[in-house]
């Protein structure tokens, strides 16, 4: 069932009296803001769980890649959607108020390592349980927030890259990946056969090789003066972050803030291989690729990872049209469908036989169907 219409007061009435139908239920909880929320869950484990020590430093990465893997395989996808008339604060509200949130669960989980005694299986499942979020949570919030058109949005987005060490992604995703995506010119496009382990470091200095020179070209026509030079000003904010780190928690603190970095970017580019994987756009006899469609990436409408991931997964309607905002984002039938939600693809990609034995069968009958 397609629908994106949201719950009158009367439907709201009915399911608050026990009423209304299982459907009806359903529906009006999708078409509020609360179940987006779930962006927080990974965080709140974080904070939970800190100080239990034990396998409970693991319990984050358990949650990401354990739990939310089963209950995508349980939970029914969904195509219902938001109609843009029904928009309001709060939905913003969901994506606005991550940042601070990222950064009280970094500066707790980085002083109790810093400063407790533990085993170092702990220490690792702490460190990689904080990339976990700040990959997984904060990027995925920062990509929504660096498509608004608010300066002071983009800006957020652009700090919570650099709390991993990848500010320049709001370059290159937003002015490089989208123009060039399935082409050969997008380092951020996985091409059929390539292994994530492959994928992963070409991405990294690719963006970063891309981001340099679409910066210098935004600033050279449009006359900038320097210090309105991203090359310049990222990094600084880096540094600056990195810095702080170092202060207040001495080079233990910096090991651990450059781990959870590291895990972060992984996911991020884990994610990329997922998105595109295989998918490829004709070249017109002008010399141009054609019109970047919804059949130009992976689509995927699994309800839990989309609460998760404040519908990153419908990724071809994002690509489609980069300023729609997440709740609007559409289910696409006429896209190609993953198998599962990301969490588990991203299981899958991390042993290259097994996602080829799944994926490519898939990418070549969708390749051969567009002919």
């Amino acid at each position: 069932m397609y629908l994106n219409s949201g719950c009158g007061d009367d439907a709201v009435s009915r399911v608050r009296g026990g009423l209304a139908p299982e459907g009806e239920v359903i529906l009006c909880l999708c078409m509020r803001p609360l179940p987006y929320l779930c962006v927080y869950v990974l965080p709140a484990v974080l904070l939970l769980t800190v100080g239990l020590n034990g396998w409970w430093a693991w319990a984050t990465v358990g949650v990401a890649f354990g739990f939310l893997p089963v209950v995508d395989a349980v939970v029914r996808p969904t195509k219902m959607q938001l109609g843009d008339d029904q928009l309001h604060w709060g939905w913003d509200m969901v994506v606005n108020a991550y940042a601070p949130v990222q950064t009280v669960v970094l500066v707790y989980v980085i002083s109790y390592i810093s400063a407790e005694d533990m085993p170092l299986a702990a220490k690792a499942g702490y460190t990689v349980s904080l990339g976990v979020v700040t990959g997984s949570c904060g990027i995925t919030v920062a990509h929504e927030l660096m498509h608004r058109p608010r300066v002071w949005q983009q800006g957020v987005a652009e700090y919570l890259m650099a709390l991993v060490a990848y500010p320049h992604f709001c370059i290159e995703h937003v002015m490089g990946h989208h123009r060039r995506v399935a082409t050969p010119e997008d380092p951020a496009t996985a091409r059929r056969g390539q292994s994530l382990w492959a994928f992963v470091p070409n991405a990294i200095w690719g963006e970063m090789r891309s981001a340099w020179f679409l910066e210098k070209e935004r600033v050279r026509s449009l006359s900038l003066p320097w210090w309105a030079d991203r090359r310049l000003r990222q990094p600084l904010l880096v540094l600056a972050i990195v810095a702080i780190v170092l202060w207040i928690w001495g080079p233990a603190g910096g090991m651990i803030w450059g781990v959870q970095a590291a895990v972060a970017v992984f996911l991020l580019q884990t994610i990329d291989y997922i998105e595109h994987y295989g998918l490829v756009r004709k070249r017109l006899a002008n010399g141009r690729y054609e019109r970047v469609q919804p059949r130009h990436s992976w689509n995927s409408s699994h309800r839990i990872s989309n609460w998760h991931l404040i519908n990153l997964a419908r990724h071809s309607d994002h690509h489609y049209l980069a300023s729609r905002p997440y709740p609007c984002l559409r289910h696409m039938d006429d896209a190609p469908q993953l198998p599962a939600g990301y969490p588990t693809m991203a299981l899958l990609a991390i042993v290259p036989p097994l996602w080829r034995w799944i994926m490519d069968p898939r990418v070549d009958a969708w390749n051969k169907a567009q002919g």
